[in-house]
């Protein structure tokens, strides 16, 4: 019972966020959910384990700056070379690295979701 099941985002423009999901961390598509007029309710994404289910939402989006209550940040497994070109990857979509580290690259998804590249291996 310990395996992450899913991680859900609200989102403004489904689409469009699962769009560069996909093509800056390269998470395979598992489904796309529509509603009855045929209009795209939620996508879901391959984690590997679990699924990132990104949602449709007409609330008012917040963002948290630093640490803050709750799910604050989104970080992905990389190699050191995928450090490299993740600023690259990111100007494709109009994003643009926030701060790095030796090993970790932090930056804000299209839609303000704090996200991060890591290569850090924990002992």
């Amino acid at each position: 019972m310990s395996a992450m099941h899913h991680l859900a985002l609200g989102s403004h423009g489904v689409e469009a966020l699962a769009e560069f999901y996909q093509s800056v961390f390269s998470l395979e598509r598992r489904a796309t959910n529509v509603y009855e007029t045929g209009e795209v309710r939620s996508i879901w994404l391959d984690l590997k384990p679990g699924i990132l289910m990104i949602e449709q939402t007409l609330e008012k989006v917040s963002h948290v700056e630093g640490i803050g209550a709750g799910l604050f940040l989104l970080a992905f497994t990389g190699s050191d070379s995928d450090l490299d070109t993740f600023g690259l990857r990111l100007e494709k979509f109009g994003c643009e690295v926030e701060t790095n580290t030796e090993k970790t690259t932090y930056a804000r998804d299209p839609e303000g979701n704090r996200i991060a590249l890591s290569s850090y291996v924990a002992l």
